[in-house]
């Protein structure tokens, strides 16, 4: 029988008829009823399963050679789109569109050799941007400009749009999209320390020299004891990050966990300077580095940087919110609410409550019981 549904089994020495059929049917009615008309009922309905914050569940498996080393992942209402940071074989480097399965439906390649994209994000217009901003600490090749790659929507091959740090090269696995669309930057430190950056003008598509960025913050995040391949080291890297469709939350992670800000005033850099974060654990993730909201914002996604064989796509709960401030018009209705003597959000009234949607249910047992003794003569 479905979850949710109370299951009643009859046992009167002969096969179940039809319609007992229509009393299991009559029974889940009754339940559905029950939890959707009365606020609050189903946490008392048995059988009835709710995500809890912090739960983690499967979204789907890769089980394509080529979609391997995901660095960067966006949620589609189709699917997925991620990305790769594979720098040994050029032609590996691309970006992938899979379905809800997992299943690879296409993919599209740079028209020059990307270096190391680390990220992904999706603008409100559709147009998808990646963070060609990876940097290895050798410092015989260390970058003087790092990219970020537009893909407009319907464009079968994504610009290069080049970006110059002003103090030297950093190592970055993060891209976020302010509300304007202005490109933002977290680079990836060892102090635990990560740097914020922004283009100080308009991007310029394949300039050369790169449009300079200027720092405009730096972020710590809080300690956190969840366990990664990395241990101490893992807790402090920043691997990636993305902004909710709405605008309302933005999220970091490390190798270990996932840190959730409410963005105040639509500003997303002072959000991570200012604020203090929510953190979700994300436990002994494989190199864990792309994280993404689900198109609702309601549950994050990540994928690991995997070199070979099956991808997991992961979904998380996130660290529970703080219910939205009530609006002016919601503020009266609740005054009057209590003034009329409606005091439901108090213990005692609450447990009132539950103790009548139990006797409601037992109720529906009673005579689901009668109805049952009934049929079985």
């Amino acid at each position: 029988m479905a979850s949710g549904g109370l299951a009643l089994t009859v046992r009167a020495g002969r096969k179940p008829s039809c319609h007992t059929g229509r009393v299991r049917i009559t029974a889940a009615f009754l339940t559905f009823l029950l939890t959707a008309l009365v606020p609050g009922a189903a946490a008392f309905v048995p059988g009835v399963a709710y995500a809890e914050p912090g739960e983690m569940s499967v979204a789907c498996v890769v089980n394509d050679d080529r979609v391997s080393e995901l660095s960067g992942l966006v949620v589609t209402a189709s699917g997925y789109i991620a990305i790769n940071d594979s720098n040994w074989d050029p032609s590996a480097i691309r970006i992938f569109y899979l379905d809800k399965k997992c299943k690879l439906t296409k993919s599209i390649g740079y028209p020059t050799a990307a270096r190391d994209p680390e990220d992904l994000t999706l603008a409100k217009d559709g147009t998808l941007w990646v963070a060609d901003v990876g940097d290895n600490y050798n410092a015989s090749v260390r970058r003087k400009t790092v990219a970020l790659w537009k893909l407009a929507p319907g464009a079968k091959s994504p610009v290069i749009y080049r970006l110059a740090y002003p103090d030297g090269p950093h190592d970055a696995e993060t891209l976020l999209l302010a509300a304007d669309g202005t490109p933002i930057i977290v680079t990836k430190e060892l102090s635990g320390r990560s740097e914020i950056f922004v283009p100080t003008g308009p991007l310029v598509a394949k300039a050369a020299d790169g449009v300079p960025l200027k720092r405009v913050g730096s972020v710590r995040l809080p300690d956190s004891q969840t366990p990664n391949f990395l241990d101490s080291i893992g807790r402090r890297l920043v691997t990636g990050g993305a902004v909710s469709p709405d605008g309302r939350h933005v999220v970091l992670r490390t190798y270990a966990d996932a840190f959730e800000w409410d963005v105040v005033d639509g500003d997303i850099v002072k959000t991570l300077t200012d604020q203090e974060p929510r953190a979700t654990p994300l436990p002994d993730e494989q190199q864990g580095e792309a994280i993404a909201y689900t198109p609702d914002g309601s549950a994050f996604v990540t994928a690991c940087d995997e070199p070979a064989g099956p991808t997991t796509l992961r979904r998380y709960v996130p660290a529970a919110r703080p219910s939205p401030s009530p609006s002016e018009d919601q503020k009266s209705g609740d005054q009057e609410q209590t003034l009329a003597g409606d005091d439901g959000g108090r213990p005692g009234n609450r447990l009132m409550f539950a103790v009548g949607i139990t006797g409601l249910v037992l109720v529906l047992l009673g005579v689901m019981g009668v109805v049952l003794r009934r049929l079985a003569r």
